[in-house]
């Protein structure tokens, strides 16, 4: 993961629950690219048409509340979305988007300071998000270490095999 993202935001708003994420049909499907394809269909059946690798989520309160499906956050990723910046995530979609390598950073009021489609840099390290556009910046909850070493290592499993390599 890279300490500074940059995309394009897409807007959503508050409640934005895991079937809306990736509707329940298609929980069947295991390959991640094929699940990218129905990300946020519900609200938006092009929106992996017009996503692009490094894409931000900006959102209102409680994203990825519902059930508990890991599907939720892997469709995001595969999608391209890079990070989901919220003003607060249900809690067991926020254990599950770390676990997969998707970061989640929390905000005061974020998706109404910007528009969609407008471009931002995320700089994880110090813990700001800019607007390309007008320079302003805002402050976003900075992760603890831990949880930017299991995103460096692109998910638990793999930082899970990174630390076992390390102790043998």
């Amino acid at each position: 993961m890279k300490d500074k993202i940059e995309g394009r935001v897409w807007k959503f708003g508050d409640d934005i629950d895991t079937d809306i994420i990736i509707p329940g049909r298609y929980l069947v499907l295991t390959d991640e690219n094929e699940l990218a394809k129905h990300a946020m269909e519900g609200l938006d059946p092009e929106f992996y048409n017009k996503t692009k690798d490094g894409d931000i989520i900006l959102a209102g309160k409680n994203f990825g509340c519902g059930s508990s499906r890991e599907h939720a956050p892997i469709a995001l990723k595969a999608a391209g979305i890079s990070a989901v910046v919220a003003e607060s995530f249900a809690r067991i979609f926020y254990r599950n988007a770390i676990n997969v390598g998707l970061p989640l950073l929390e905000s005061e009021k974020i998706s109404s300071s910007f528009d969609e489609g407008e471009e931002i840099e995320l700089d994880m390290d110090k813990g700001v998000l800019k607007n390309e556009r007008t320079g302003k910046e805002y402050e976003v909850k900075k992760l603890p270490e831990f949880m930017l070493e299991i995103l460096n290592n692109g998910g638990l499993i793999p930082y899970l095999r990174e630390k076992l390599k390390e102790e043998m």
